[in-house]
C-alpha cells in the first residue's frame, strides 16, 4: 500500500523558490532606490537641472510652458534619459520596452515629483502621462491600482447615502 501524497514538502519548496526569486526583484529595487537619478548630480546634467528645475516647479506639469522648458534642457535631459531606464524615453519603443522594475521606479518617481510641485497631483500626472506615453488601459489600471494600494492617490468618494 502506498502512502498518500502529502503536498506540504512540494509547497514549501515552491514557496522557498518564490521567495528566492522575489529576493532578486527586491535586490534590484533596493539597488535602484539608492542609485535613482544620481546622474543629475554630474555633468552634463547638473548645470541644466540647476538652471531649469526652479522654473519647472513654477509651471503646471504638462502645460505648454512646462513642455517648452523641458525642450530647453537639450543634451542634459537626453543624457539623463539615456542613463536612467525608469524613463520611457530611454527605450526606442517607449514604455513598451520597460520591465516591471522600471515601471515601479517610474511610478515612484512620478509620485515623488508631484510632491515637489506646489499643485502636484499623481492622478493628474497619470492622466497626462497616459496620453504622453500611449499607456494602454490595462497598464494604466495596474499603475493606478498600485498607486492606490500604497495610498499615493486621494481616496475616491463613495456613493452618498440617500436621506
Amino acid at each position: 500500500m502506498t502512502m498518500p501524497y502529502d503536498s506540504t514538502p512540494d509547497t514549501l519548496r515552491h514557496s522557498l523558490r518564490v521567495a528566492e526569486l522575489m529576493g532578486e526583484l527586491i535586490k534590484e529595487l533596493l539597488d535602484r532606490s539608492v542609485r535613482h537619478d544620481l546622474s543629475k548630480t554630474h555633468e552634463p546634467e547638473r548645470p541644466v537641472y540647476d538652471e531649469v528645475v526652479p522654473q519647472l516647479r513654477a509651471a503646471a506639469y504638462g502645460s505648454v510652458e512646462y513642455r517648452a522648458l523641458v525642450d530647453t534642457m537639450g543634451e542634459g535631459l537626453r543624457h539623463h534619459y539615456a542613463h536612467n531606464r525608469h524613463h520611457p524615453e530611454h527605450f526606442p519603443d517607449g514604455i513598451n520596452g520597460m520591465t516591471l522594475i522600471d515601471l515601479l521606479e517610474m511610478l515612484a518617481d512620478w509620485k515623488a515629483a508631484t510632491e515637489r510641485a506646489p499643485h502636484g497631483d499623481l492622478a493628474d500626472s497619470l492622466t497626462i502621462n497616459r496620453e504622453r506615453f500611449g499607456i494602454t488601459p490595462q497598464l494604466m489600471a495596474v499603475l493606478t491600482n498600485t498607486a492606490d494600494h500604497f495610498g499615493w492617490l486621494p481616496p475616491t468618494p463613495g456613493p452618498t447615502a440617500a436621506p
